[in-house]
Protein backbone atom coordinates (compact mmCIF):
# COMPACT_ATOMS: atom_id res chain seq x y z
CA UNK A 1 0.00 0.00 0.00
CA UNK A 2 1.40 3.65 -0.88
CA UNK A 3 1.99 6.26 1.75
CA UNK A 4 1.28 9.05 0.03
CA UNK A 5 3.31 12.09 2.11
CA UNK A 6 0.58 14.65 3.13
CA UNK A 7 2.83 16.61 5.91
CA UNK A 8 6.18 17.50 6.85
CA UNK A 9 7.07 18.81 10.19
CA UNK A 10 10.47 20.09 11.37
CA UNK A 11 11.43 20.51 15.30
CA UNK A 12 14.18 21.19 17.21
CA UNK A 13 15.65 20.28 21.05
CA UNK A 14 19.15 21.52 22.48
CA UNK A 15 20.33 18.85 24.76
CA UNK A 16 23.19 19.40 26.83
CA UNK A 17 26.35 17.02 27.15
CA UNK A 18 26.10 15.47 30.48
CA UNK A 19 29.66 14.96 30.96
CA UNK A 20 31.02 18.81 30.10
CA UNK A 21 32.49 20.04 26.75
CA UNK A 22 32.94 17.53 23.89
CA UNK A 23 36.38 18.33 22.24
CA UNK A 24 37.97 17.60 19.04
CA UNK A 25 41.44 18.77 16.79
CA UNK A 26 41.92 22.30 16.73
CA UNK A 27 39.58 23.47 20.04
CA UNK A 28 36.41 22.54 17.99
CA UNK A 29 33.46 21.84 20.93
CA UNK A 30 30.42 21.77 22.05
CA UNK A 31 28.62 21.62 25.26
CA UNK A 32 25.16 20.65 23.65
CA UNK A 33 23.21 18.71 20.70
CA UNK A 34 21.36 21.02 18.68
CA UNK A 35 18.91 18.59 16.74
CA UNK A 36 16.83 18.77 14.07
CA UNK A 37 14.33 16.50 13.52
CA UNK A 38 11.91 15.54 10.48
CA UNK A 39 8.41 14.43 11.32
CA UNK A 40 6.50 13.09 7.53
CA UNK A 41 2.97 12.02 7.78
CA UNK A 42 1.55 10.43 5.60
CA UNK A 43 -2.42 10.96 4.15
CA UNK A 44 -3.11 7.04 4.98
CA UNK A 45 -2.19 7.63 8.83
CA UNK A 46 1.72 6.40 9.64
CA UNK A 47 3.93 8.65 10.90
CA UNK A 48 7.77 8.86 10.25
CA UNK A 49 10.99 10.33 12.09
CA UNK A 50 14.59 11.29 11.41
CA UNK A 51 16.96 13.60 12.81
CA UNK A 52 19.99 15.24 11.88
CA UNK A 53 22.85 16.87 14.26
CA UNK A 54 26.02 18.61 12.75
CA UNK A 55 28.76 18.71 14.90
CA UNK A 56 28.98 22.82 14.59
CA UNK A 57 29.69 24.44 11.32
CA UNK A 58 33.61 23.38 10.96
CA UNK A 59 33.50 19.71 11.45
CA UNK A 60 31.94 18.85 8.06
CA UNK A 61 30.42 20.48 5.21
CA UNK A 62 27.00 20.82 7.47
CA UNK A 63 25.53 23.59 9.78
CA UNK A 64 22.46 23.46 11.93
CA UNK A 65 20.60 26.43 10.13
CA UNK A 66 21.54 24.79 6.69
CA UNK A 67 19.64 21.72 7.91
CA UNK A 68 16.36 23.57 8.75
CA UNK A 69 16.98 25.78 5.37
CA UNK A 70 17.69 22.51 3.68
CA UNK A 71 14.41 20.82 4.46
CA UNK A 72 12.18 23.62 3.89
CA UNK A 73 13.32 23.49 0.29
CA UNK A 74 13.21 20.24 -0.07
CA UNK A 75 10.01 19.42 1.19
CA UNK A 76 7.15 20.98 -0.82
CA UNK A 77 9.16 18.30 -3.84
CA UNK A 78 8.12 15.36 -1.34
CA UNK A 79 4.60 16.09 -0.95
CA UNK A 80 1.94 13.64 -2.66
CA UNK A 81 4.82 11.42 -3.09
CA UNK A 82 5.08 7.84 -2.08
CA UNK A 83 6.94 7.49 1.44
CA UNK A 84 7.97 4.03 0.95
CA UNK A 85 9.48 4.47 -2.33
CA UNK A 86 12.94 5.34 -1.16
CA UNK A 87 15.22 5.28 -3.92
CA UNK A 88 12.23 7.11 -5.90
CA UNK A 89 12.39 9.71 -2.78
CA UNK A 90 16.46 10.24 -3.42
CA UNK A 91 16.40 10.78 -6.81
CA UNK A 92 13.79 13.40 -6.10
CA UNK A 93 15.63 15.19 -3.23
CA UNK A 94 18.85 15.03 -5.36
CA UNK A 95 16.97 16.82 -8.14
CA UNK A 96 15.63 19.39 -6.23
CA UNK A 97 18.92 20.12 -4.15
CA UNK A 98 22.20 20.14 -5.60
CA UNK A 99 24.78 18.21 -2.46
CA UNK A 100 23.73 19.13 1.13
CA UNK A 101 23.12 15.32 2.01
CA UNK A 102 22.94 16.22 5.55
CA UNK A 103 19.45 18.06 4.87
CA UNK A 104 18.22 14.76 3.28
CA UNK A 105 19.52 12.56 5.61
CA UNK A 106 16.54 13.15 8.53
CA UNK A 107 13.61 13.10 5.81
CA UNK A 108 15.17 9.56 4.33
CA UNK A 109 15.26 8.19 7.83
CA UNK A 110 11.99 9.02 8.24
CA UNK A 111 10.58 7.06 5.00
CA UNK A 112 12.50 3.95 6.59
CA UNK A 113 10.40 4.49 9.28
CA UNK A 114 7.50 4.97 7.11
CA UNK A 115 8.51 2.05 5.36
CA UNK A 116 8.76 -0.12 8.10
CA UNK A 117 5.76 0.46 9.72
CA UNK A 118 3.81 -0.55 7.12
CA UNK A 119 5.57 -3.17 6.12
CA UNK A 120 5.31 -4.53 10.02
CA UNK A 121 8.99 -4.90 9.75
CA UNK A 122 12.03 -3.68 12.08
CA UNK A 123 13.85 -1.28 9.74
CA UNK A 124 17.10 -3.71 10.73
CA UNK A 125 15.30 -6.19 8.99
CA UNK A 126 14.46 -4.61 5.94
CA UNK A 127 18.37 -2.75 5.95
CA UNK A 128 20.01 -6.21 5.52
CA UNK A 129 18.77 -8.72 8.80
CA UNK A 130 19.95 -9.26 11.89
CA UNK A 131 23.70 -9.84 12.25
CA UNK A 132 24.26 -11.27 15.92
CA UNK A 133 22.34 -10.86 19.56
CA UNK A 134 23.92 -7.21 20.05
CA UNK A 135 25.95 -4.73 18.72
CA UNK A 136 29.28 -3.82 20.05
CA UNK A 137 29.94 -0.24 21.44
CA UNK A 138 32.84 2.29 21.43
CA UNK A 139 33.05 5.33 23.35
CA UNK A 140 34.90 8.66 22.69
CA UNK A 141 37.72 9.61 24.97
CA UNK A 142 37.55 13.82 24.63
CA UNK A 143 40.49 15.56 24.05
CA UNK A 144 42.08 16.51 26.81
CA UNK A 145 45.39 16.01 29.18
CA UNK A 146 46.83 12.28 28.86
CA UNK A 147 45.97 11.39 32.72
CA UNK A 148 42.56 12.72 32.08
CA UNK A 149 41.61 10.46 29.19
CA UNK A 150 43.05 7.56 30.79
CA UNK A 151 40.45 8.23 33.59
CA UNK A 152 37.69 8.37 30.82
CA UNK A 153 39.07 5.33 29.72
CA UNK A 154 39.27 3.36 33.39
CA UNK A 155 35.53 4.84 33.61
CA UNK A 156 33.53 3.48 30.46
CA UNK A 157 36.01 0.35 30.99
CA UNK A 158 34.12 -0.26 34.37
CA UNK A 159 30.88 0.46 32.52
CA UNK A 160 31.42 -2.21 30.30
CA UNK A 161 32.93 -1.04 26.94
CA UNK A 162 36.14 -2.04 25.06
CA UNK A 163 36.38 0.02 22.33
CA UNK A 164 37.59 3.32 22.89
CA UNK A 165 38.28 6.62 20.34
CA UNK A 166 40.62 8.95 21.59
CA UNK A 167 40.40 12.35 20.44
CA UNK A 168 43.72 13.71 18.82
CA UNK A 169 44.98 16.13 16.52
CA UNK A 170 46.43 18.75 18.91
CA UNK A 171 50.01 19.58 19.73
CA UNK A 172 51.79 16.47 18.43
CA UNK A 173 54.00 15.36 21.21
CA UNK A 174 51.08 16.17 24.29
CA UNK A 175 49.25 13.52 21.25
CA UNK A 176 52.30 10.94 21.37
CA UNK A 177 51.54 10.92 25.33
CA UNK A 178 48.30 10.15 24.92
CA UNK A 179 48.56 7.77 22.71
CA UNK A 180 51.26 5.96 24.74
CA UNK A 181 49.28 6.64 28.00
CA UNK A 182 45.60 5.07 27.03
CA UNK A 183 47.57 2.25 25.32
CA UNK A 184 48.92 1.20 28.77
CA UNK A 185 45.26 1.66 30.21
CA UNK A 186 43.56 -1.08 27.97
CA UNK A 187 43.15 -4.71 27.90
CA UNK A 188 44.53 -6.81 25.04
CA UNK A 189 41.70 -7.53 23.70
CA UNK A 190 39.96 -4.45 23.83
CA UNK A 191 40.27 -1.82 20.54
CA UNK A 192 41.94 1.78 20.85
CA UNK A 193 41.49 4.02 17.85
CA UNK A 194 43.69 7.16 17.68
CA UNK A 195 40.98 9.28 16.14
CA UNK A 196 42.87 12.90 14.63
CA UNK A 197 39.86 14.41 12.57
CA UNK A 198 42.37 15.60 10.35
CA UNK A 199 44.11 17.93 12.88
CA UNK A 200 47.70 17.49 11.76
CA UNK A 201 49.76 18.21 9.26
CA UNK A 202 51.39 14.89 7.35
CA UNK A 203 54.74 15.42 8.72
CA UNK A 204 53.29 15.36 12.45
CA UNK A 205 51.00 12.29 11.30
CA UNK A 206 54.64 10.68 10.42
CA UNK A 207 56.14 11.67 13.51
CA UNK A 208 53.29 10.15 15.20
CA UNK A 209 52.95 7.05 13.52
CA UNK A 210 56.89 6.41 14.32
CA UNK A 211 56.33 6.99 17.58
CA UNK A 212 53.50 4.40 18.12
CA UNK A 213 54.83 2.16 16.12
CA UNK A 214 55.20 -0.47 18.49
CA UNK A 215 51.41 -0.05 20.23
CA UNK A 216 48.36 -1.79 19.41
CA UNK A 217 46.30 1.13 18.18
CA UNK A 218 44.16 2.04 14.69
CA UNK A 219 45.36 5.48 12.97
CA UNK A 220 42.19 7.16 11.91
CA UNK A 221 41.38 10.73 9.33
CA UNK A 222 45.15 11.58 10.56
CA UNK A 223 45.31 14.71 7.88
CA UNK A 224 42.51 16.54 6.22
CA UNK A 225 42.86 15.86 2.65
CA UNK A 226 42.53 12.35 0.75
CA UNK A 227 46.25 12.64 -1.02
CA UNK A 228 47.81 13.23 2.85
CA UNK A 229 45.91 10.76 3.98
CA UNK A 230 47.13 8.13 1.56
CA UNK A 231 51.06 9.15 2.03
CA UNK A 232 50.39 8.21 5.83
CA UNK A 233 48.83 5.30 5.46
CA UNK A 234 52.08 3.91 2.70
CA UNK A 235 54.08 4.65 5.63
CA UNK A 236 51.72 3.36 8.34
CA UNK A 237 51.65 -0.17 9.91
CA UNK A 238 49.08 0.43 11.94
CA UNK A 239 45.38 -0.31 10.46
CA UNK A 240 43.87 2.79 9.30
CA UNK A 241 40.76 4.35 9.19
CA UNK A 242 39.04 7.48 6.92
CA UNK A 243 36.52 8.93 8.06
CA UNK A 244 35.92 12.40 6.64
CA UNK A 245 37.98 11.94 3.44
CA UNK A 246 34.71 9.18 2.95
CA UNK A 247 31.89 11.32 1.56
CA UNK A 248 30.29 9.35 -1.45
CA UNK A 249 30.18 6.58 -3.09
CA UNK A 250 33.40 7.61 -5.33
CA UNK A 251 35.67 8.61 -2.74
CA UNK A 252 34.93 4.81 -1.40
CA UNK A 253 35.52 3.41 -4.95
CA UNK A 254 38.63 5.22 -5.41
CA UNK A 255 39.92 4.69 -2.16
CA UNK A 256 39.52 0.73 -2.76
CA UNK A 257 41.49 1.25 -5.51
CA UNK A 258 44.25 2.75 -4.07
CA UNK A 259 44.18 0.58 -1.13
CA UNK A 260 43.97 3.79 1.33
CA UNK A 261 41.80 2.09 4.12
CA UNK A 262 41.20 -0.91 6.08
CA UNK A 263 37.95 0.60 7.47
CA UNK A 264 36.21 3.62 6.97
CA UNK A 265 33.27 5.55 9.36
CA UNK A 266 29.96 5.76 7.91
CA UNK A 267 27.86 8.38 9.44
CA UNK A 268 24.29 9.23 7.88
CA UNK A 269 24.58 12.66 7.52
CA UNK A 270 27.25 12.78 5.58
CA UNK A 271 25.99 10.51 2.97
CA UNK A 272 22.08 11.65 2.93
CA UNK A 273 20.33 8.92 5.19
CA UNK A 274 19.80 4.89 5.25
CA UNK A 275 19.25 4.49 1.84
CA UNK A 276 23.14 5.77 1.02
CA UNK A 277 24.63 4.66 3.40
CA UNK A 278 23.12 0.92 2.94
CA UNK A 279 24.84 1.31 -1.00
CA UNK A 280 28.39 2.14 1.35
CA UNK A 281 28.01 -0.63 3.44
CA UNK A 282 27.21 -3.34 0.70
CA UNK A 283 29.95 -2.08 -1.82
CA UNK A 284 32.34 -2.52 2.00
CA UNK A 285 30.49 -5.88 2.06
CA UNK A 286 31.71 -6.99 -0.90
CA UNK A 287 35.22 -5.08 -0.73
CA UNK A 288 35.99 -6.90 2.31
CA UNK A 289 36.20 -3.21 4.50
CA UNK A 290 35.55 -2.89 8.02
CA UNK A 291 33.04 -0.52 8.87
CA UNK A 292 32.31 1.80 12.16
CA UNK A 293 28.28 2.91 11.70
CA UNK A 294 27.20 6.09 13.56
CA UNK A 295 26.63 9.44 12.62
CA UNK A 296 27.76 12.99 13.66
CA UNK A 297 25.86 13.12 16.80
CA UNK A 298 22.26 11.92 17.59
CA UNK A 299 19.73 12.18 20.41
CA UNK A 300 17.48 8.90 21.30
CA UNK A 301 15.62 9.74 17.64
CA UNK A 302 18.77 9.20 15.11
CA UNK A 303 20.46 6.63 17.32
CA UNK A 304 17.16 4.42 15.87
CA UNK A 305 18.78 4.53 12.48
CA UNK A 306 22.54 4.25 13.48
CA UNK A 307 21.53 1.05 15.16
CA UNK A 308 19.34 -0.13 12.66
CA UNK A 309 22.64 -0.31 10.14
CA UNK A 310 24.50 -1.52 12.39
CA UNK A 311 22.46 -4.32 13.40
CA UNK A 312 22.28 -5.39 9.57
CA UNK A 313 25.71 -5.00 8.60
CA UNK A 314 27.93 -8.25 8.83
CA UNK A 315 29.78 -8.59 12.67
CA UNK A 316 32.67 -9.82 10.66
CA UNK A 317 32.89 -6.30 9.12
CA UNK A 318 31.35 -4.34 11.94
CA UNK A 319 34.60 -2.46 13.34
CA UNK A 320 32.36 -0.84 15.49
CA UNK A 321 29.21 1.44 16.07
CA UNK A 322 28.60 4.30 18.28
CA UNK A 323 25.36 5.71 19.78
CA UNK A 324 25.87 9.37 20.99
CA UNK A 325 22.46 9.37 23.02
CA UNK A 326 24.64 7.77 25.78
CA UNK A 327 26.16 11.16 26.05
CA UNK A 328 23.07 13.61 26.62
CA UNK A 329 21.36 14.89 29.56
CA UNK A 330 17.57 14.10 29.19
CA UNK A 331 15.99 11.83 26.53
CA UNK A 332 14.15 13.13 22.85
CA UNK A 333 12.70 9.96 22.67
CA UNK A 334 10.58 6.81 24.38
CA UNK A 335 12.14 3.43 22.35
CA UNK A 336 15.32 4.46 22.13
CA UNK A 337 18.87 1.64 22.22
CA UNK A 338 18.99 0.45 25.78
CA UNK A 339 23.36 0.56 26.41
CA UNK A 340 24.45 -2.30 28.66
CA UNK A 341 28.20 -3.48 29.06
CA UNK A 342 28.97 -1.55 26.04
CA UNK A 343 26.70 -2.87 23.78
CA UNK A 344 22.95 -2.45 22.29
CA UNK A 345 20.84 -4.05 19.97
CA UNK A 346 18.01 -2.50 17.44
CA UNK A 347 14.21 -2.97 18.02
CA UNK A 348 12.37 -5.35 17.04
CA UNK A 349 9.02 -3.36 16.62
CA UNK A 350 7.70 -1.95 13.78
CA UNK A 351 10.02 1.02 11.55
CA UNK A 352 12.32 2.60 13.82
CA UNK A 353 10.45 1.44 17.06
CA UNK A 354 11.07 5.34 18.60
CA UNK A 355 8.16 7.56 19.87
CA UNK A 356 9.34 11.07 20.30
CA UNK A 357 8.81 12.70 23.33
CA UNK A 358 6.29 15.56 22.23
CA UNK A 359 6.68 17.72 25.53
CA UNK A 360 10.59 18.03 24.89
CA UNK A 361 10.13 18.61 21.11
CA UNK A 362 7.65 21.31 21.98
CA UNK A 363 5.60 22.75 18.59
CA UNK A 364 7.41 22.86 15.30
CA UNK A 365 9.54 25.57 13.89
CA UNK A 366 7.60 24.87 10.64
CA UNK A 367 5.45 22.43 8.56
CA UNK A 368 4.77 22.23 5.06
CA UNK A 369 1.81 20.38 3.92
Amino acid sequence: MAQTISRISVYTAQVPIKEGTYTMSHGRALDYFDSTIARIDTKEGLTGWGEVVPLGSTYLPSYVAGARTGIQELAPHLIGQDATQLEAINRIMDTALKGHPYCKSPLDQACWDILGKEAGLPVHILLGGRFGEKVRLYRSITQEAPEAMVERIKGFKAQGYKQFQLKVGGEVDVDIERIIATAGAVDPDDGLVADANGGWFPHEAAKVVRAARDLKVVIEQPCTTYEENLTIRRRCDHPFVLDESIQSMGDLLRGIGDGAMDAINIKLSKLGGLTRARAIRDVCVASGIAMTIEDTAATDIGVASVIALAHATPVELRFSATLSHVKLAHATAEGAPVVKNGEAAASMAPGLGIEPLMDVLGEPIFTVS
